[in-house]
C-alpha cells in the first residue's frame, strides 16, 4: 500500500484555506499514487482552537468544512483528516478531538482521542469528551488504528499526569498491522529523539509500522516543527531493530509518500552532521543540551514562528527598538530571516546615558542586514517629562522611575510608528529578564509578539555566536555586540549584573526551578548558594505581575512563560 504524509500548516478558524490546502496535498497524493493520505490532528480546525469551541458556529462550520470535503476529495482516495467532533454518546462533554476517513464521498471510518493533556499548554479535557471504544479500519489488506496524539504518549510519564487507559494496546489487542498517529505536537528543542525513541518502542511491541503525521506552522505562541516520519520493524531475520522509513522537512508543509512494500533504506540510525561541521558545530560548546545543529533548528522555529505569527494576525511589517544590545540584534536578524529586510524597520533611541559605543554598534548591525534604521533621540522627551514631574517628585534623587520612564519613551514611540503604518511591534526581553522582571511595563515589555522571551540570556549568547560561525567570513551580528557587557544603559555606567546575578548562575539556577520544579533547598543541595537561589525565587514570584502583561513568547523551552507556566499574582512566597 501506498501511503503520503500530508504536512500542512493550518490557521485556526480558517476554515477555507485550510480546507483548500486539504485539497491540494490530496490531489498531489493521487498523483503520486498514494492509497491513502493522513493529515494532522484537527487540520480542519487548526490547533489549538482554544475557548473558540464553545462557539456553536465555529464547530458547525468546521463540520460544514468536513462535509464540503466529502463532495470535493478525490474518490478513489481515502484520506485521513482531524476535526472537532460532536460527542457520539450521550454523556460527558458535547465534544470530541475526532479524526475520521473520508473515501468514495463517504466518511467511513472514526476515532477519537482519548487521552486529553492538561499540561503545560495544553487544556483539552476543558472541552473535550475521550473515547469510549477504538476501532480498526481496514484497506488494501491493512487492519489500521489510529491513536491520536498524547495516546502515543502515555508511557512517557510526564510529571504529573497517569492515565488509566491505554489505547495503543487497545488497538494492538485487536490485530492492527498499521499505527496511524495524527498529531499537533510542539516544537521543544530536543523533541524529535523523544518521539522518535517512542514510535520505535511502539513499532517492535507491535511489530508495525508507525506513521507519524504531525503539524508544521506556529499558532500564538506554539510552534509545531512537523518533522513527520515512518518508522518500522527491520524485515524477519534481521534482529529485532526498527528503521526509519520516511521523514519529512521541519518548519515546512511537504507531502512524503511511502511504499509499504517497498525496499528497506539502506541508511540506518542518527542523520549524519552536516557536511564539513565538526559534531556539536560551531559557536562553543552546548548550552542547555543543545549542539550547533540543535541551534540551528531553533533558530528556524523562531524564524517560523515570527512569520507564521505576522501573516495570521495580518501585519506585512515589523519593526523594533535596536539597542545595540545582543536581544534586540538576535530579534532584528531573526525577523529579516522571517520576513525580509524591505519589512523591517529599526530605531534608535538614544538617551543621556546611550554610549557611542552602541549607537555605533547598532549601525553596523543594521547595515549587515541591509535594513533601514531611524533615529530618535529621546532626550528632549525625557527632559520634558522630568520637567513636568519635578514637581511631585519632590526633588527626590535619580532612581528607578527615571530609568524606566526612558524605557517607556521608547515603548510610547515604538508604538505610535505601529499604528501610524499598521506595523506589528516586537519586543526584545529574554527569558532571563522575564524570570527576574528585569524589565519596564509599557516600555521594552511593549509589543505584540516577543520572539526570544523563550530564551535565556546564555542561550541568545550562543544562539548569536552559532550564526556568525555559520556565516563563515565578516560577523552578521557585529562581534562588539557579542562581547560587551549587557547593559539597560539608562543611568550612568549600568550593568545588567549590577542587579542580576551573572547570567551563568542565574540561567542555571532557574533551569532547576523552572523546569525541574525544584525549590531553593533542593537547588541549594546541588551546590548552589542558599541566599542566591531564595533571592531569585523571590524575585521570580514577585515579577509574576510583569509577565502577565507580557506579549506572548515564542515556546521553545519545556516550559514557557505565559501558556506554558500559569501562576497567581497575589500569593505568599514560601521557601523552603
Amino acid at each position: 500500500m501506498r501511503i503520503s504524509i500530508a504536512q500542512i500548516n493550518s490557521t485556526i478558524g480558517d476554515f477555507s484555506g485550510n480546507r483548500e490546502k486539504i485539497l491540494a496535498f490530496s490531489r498531489q497524493a493521487e498523483g503520486a499514487g498514494a492509497d491513502l493520505v493522513l493529515f494532522p490532528e484537527l487540520a480542519i480546525s487548526g490547533y489549538p482552537p482554544m475557548d473558540l469551541l464553545d462557539q456553536d458556529c465555529f464547530v458547525e462550520m468546521n463540520i460544514r468544512t468536513l462535509r464540503i470535503l466529502q463532495r470535493e476529495l478525490p474518490r478513489g482516495l481515502a484520506v485521513g483528516v482531524g476535526y472537532v467532533g460532536r460527542n457520539p454518546d450521550s454523556v460527558g462533554k458535547a465534544l470530541v478531538n475526532m479524526y475520521g476517513i473520508i473515501l468514495g464521498e463517504r466518511l467511513v471510518f472514526e476515532q477519537v482521542k482519548t487521552l486529553l493533556p492538561t499540561y503545560d499548554v495544553f487544556d483539552e479535557a476543558r472541552n473535550f469528551e475521550s473515547a469510549r471504544k477504538w476501532s480498526v479500519f481496514e484497506l488494501k489488506g491493512e487492519r489500521i488504528g489510529v491513536a491520536i496524539c498524547e495516546d502515543v504518549w502515555r508511557e512517557t510519564e510526564t510529571p504529573g499526569t497517569a492515565y488509566m487507559r491505554d489505547p495503543v494496546r487497545q488497538l494492538l489487542d485487536q490485530g492492527i498491522s498499521l499505527l496511524c498517529v495524527p498529531s499537533a505536537s510542539p516544537y521543544v528543542a530536543g523533541k524529535l529523539k523523544i518521539r522518535r525513541a517512542l514510535a520505535e518502542r511502539i513499532s517492535r511491541r507491535g511489530n508495525i509500522p508507525l506513521i507519524y503525521i504531525n503539524a508544521v506552522g506556529s499558532n500564538d505562541s506554539i510552534i509545531f516543527d512537523g518533522r513527520s516520519f515512518i518508522v518500522a520493524p527491520e524485515p524477519a531475520g534481521s534482529g529485532d531493530g526498527c528503521s526509519l522509513r520516511a521523514s519529512a522537512r521541519a518548519f515546512e508543509e511537504e507531502l512524503v509518500t511511502w511504499d509499504s512494500a517497498g525496499p528497506v533504506p539502506a541508511s540506518r540510525g542518527k542523520a549524519p552532521e552536516k557536511p564539513g561541521e565538526a559534531p556539536g558545530g560551531a559557536g562553543g560548546p552546548p548550552v542547555g543540551g543543545l549542539s550547533g545543529e540543535e541551534l540551528d533548528i531553533l533558530e528556524d522555529a523562531l524564524v517560523l514562528g515570527i512569520r507564521d505569527y505576522m501573516n495570521k494576525c495580518g501585519f506585512s511589517r515589523t519593526h523594533l527598538g535596536l539597542s545595540g544590545g545582543i536581544d534586540s540584534a538576535l530579534v532584528a536578524y531573526l525577523a529579516v530571516k522571517a520576513v525580509g529586510k524591505d519589512r523591517v524597520v529599526c530605531f534608535s533611541m538614544p538617551s543621556r546615558f546611550s554610549s557611542p559605543g552602541s549607537r555605533d554598534d547598532a549601525t553596523d548591525l543594521a547595515d549587515n542586514l541591509g535594513i533601514c534604521l531611524h533615529t530618535l533621540p529621546i532626550e528632549p522627551v525625557f527632559t520634558s517629562f522630568l520637567s513636568s514631574l519635578e514637581g511631585v517628585f519632590e526633588n527626590r534623587p535619580f532612581d528607578l522611575a527615571e530609568e524606566n520612564l526612558q524605557a517607556r519613551i521608547r515603548g510610547t514611540l515604538l508604538m505610535a510608528y505601529s499604528n501610524k503604518f499598521e506595523s506589528m511591534l516586537l519586543a526584545t526581553g529574554n527569558k532571563s529578564e522575564l524570570a527576574m522582571g528585569y524589565c519596564t511595563l509599557y516600555g521594552d515589555m511593549a509589543g505584540a509578539l516577543a520572539p526570544i522571551g523563550d530564551l535565556f540570556k546564555t542561550e541568545v549568547f550562543a544562539l548569536c555566536r552559532r550564526i556568525n560561525a555559520r556565516a563563515g567570513g565578516k560577523a552578521v551580528i557585529p562581534e562588539a555586540i557579542i562581547a560587551k557587557p549587557p547593559s539597560a544603559e539608562l543611568r550612568p555606567n549600568q550593568k545588567d549584573e549590577d542587579s542580576l546575578p551573572p547570567y551563568e548562575e542565574l540561567d542555571a539556577i532557574l533551569r532547576l526551578y523552572l523546569f525541574d520544579n525544584l525549590e531553593g533547598a533542593e537547588i541549594a543541595k546541588q551546590g548552589w548558594d542558599s541566599e542566591l537561589t531564595g533571592r531569585i525565587i523571590r524575585t521570580v514570584a514577585r515579577a509574576e505581575f510583569k509577565r502577565r502583561q507580557a506579549p506572548p513568547v515564542l515556546k521553545v523551552s519545556p516550559r514557557a512563560f505565559g501558556m506554558g507556566r500559569r501562576m497567581p499574582i497575589a500569593r505568599l512566597v514560601y521557601e523552603t
